[in-house]
């Protein structure tokens, strides 16, 4: 990866740079799912978040849970859930807007007043491409896309997963690239592309 690929990574399709991570340790809930794959979700978690030297917790002292996952057949099915239009702000038309769209994921955030992030809630509808996928490849995919936030963009083309053999794994160059990210010494917000070649510095050396 090239100081320039790390930076179209964090480039919006507005043109702005945008970085951020957690500044809160990640306190995971998962909906929809049976026992087997909740432990399969809550492992890519704490692999993840291992990886990036971060931490995560049983509760959040303000919000409970901080990380909301829903997994689901049909977008019509987040309108029945108590009080989610409290958490999500105009849900009616952003389900409509998604299901006239044929999505099958979508992530939201909320950030704290220094723009670190602070809560996510994370949509996976079950369609049949989806369906197709094994639990540990799903469950890694959202959680690597949950675990800083990433441009619109960054994965359309190429997916942050990579196969080797029979086993679905994270793909070497960002693996590195979520550890820099969590460096202490760099901040937790950051809106200068410039930002893109600290990271790329702190990458060279697990490559």
């Amino acid at each position: 990866m090239t100081p320039e690929g790390v930076a179209e990574l964090f480039f919006r399709a507005d043109g702005s740079y945008l970085f951020a991570r957690w500044g809160r340790p990640i306190v995971p809930i998962v909906f929809g799912v049976e026992d087997k794959t909740l432990a399969t979700v809550k492992g890519a978690f704490e692999a993840v978040v291992a990886l990036a030297g971060h931490k995560m917790a049983e509760t959040d002292p303000e919000l409970g849970a901080n990380c909301m996952v829903f997994f689901f057949r049909d977008w019509a099915e987040l309108l029945e859930v108590p009080d989610l239009d409290r958490l999500i702000p105009d849900l009616a038309p952003l389900v409509e807007r998604l299901d006239a769209g044929g999505a099958n994921q979508y992530r939201a955030f909320r950030f704290d007043p220094d723009g670190a992030i602070r809560a996510a809630f994370v949509f996976v509808r079950m369609d049949r491409a989806l369906s197709k996928v094994s639990a540990e490849t799903l469950a890694l995919s959202q959680v690597v896309q949950t675990v800083l936030l990433w441009s619109d963009t960054a994965f359309r083309e190429r997916s942050p997963l990579a196969v080797a053999g029979d086993t679905t794994i994270l793909r070497p160059d960002i693996a590195a690239l979520i550890r820099a990210a969590y460096d202490p010494v760099l901040p937790a917000v950051a809106r200068d592309p410039s930002h893109a070649l600290r990271l790329f510095a702190r990458m060279e050396p697990t490559q």
